[in-house]
């Protein structure tokens, strides 16, 4: 089997575990929290993205990884990390909190969509060999980071339909 096919079959069967964890054992509880304290659990997930910063790290990844991967990719995950400790930081100023949480979801999502684009324009498959302890966390980390970004997304959108539908009801029953 080619490396390509390999490295392909991993991302995509990395998500599949994830997704039947997560909706059996996290989605239940998540769903049963207040919106707020939801949005801090994903905050806290990602307050771990630092970690991203060691595709920089020479014996951490390959010598022959590409660069243009490499500096988007550790930037790309430091950023969203940033924002989500800023986030959990500002949990008493909530306007401040909220705008943070959109932040690092938003620039996660990005991050992550940059990151295939970068991988594909590379060729990443052709040089896995390279990301060395890296290859893990974009099998097993990533698939649950963007998991979580949806996640986060849905619920925040839901929240937003809950409170105009909310305020729909209270302006019909007056």
């Amino acid at each position: 089997m080619s490396s390509q096919i390999v490295f392909l079959t991993h991302l995509v069967l990395g998500c599949v575990p994830w997704l039947l964890f997560f909706g059996a054992h996290i989605w239940p509880r998540l769903n049963a929290m207040d919106h707020f304290n939801v949005q801090r659990a994903i905050a806290a997930l990602h307050s771990f993205r630092f970690f991203g910063l060691a595709f920089l790290l020479p014996g951490v990844v390959g010598p022959n990884l590409p660069v243009g991967f490499a500096m988007f990719a550790a930037y790309g995950n430091f950023a969203p990390g940033v924002l989500a400790i800023l986030a959990l930081l500002a949990v008493r100023i909530r306007p401040l909190f909220w705008l943070l949480v959109l932040a690092f979801n938003l620039v996660g999502v990005a991050d992550i969509a940059v990151d295939f684009y970068h991988a594909v324009q590379v060729n990443l498959p052709a040089v896995a060999g390279e990301l060395g302890a890296l290859y893990a966390f974009l099998i097993i980390y990533m698939p649950l980071q963007m998991i979580s970004h949806l996640t986060a997304f849905y619920l925040l959108a839901r929240s937003q339909l809950n409170a105009v539908s909310s305020g729909v009801g209270d302006a019909a029953g007056s």
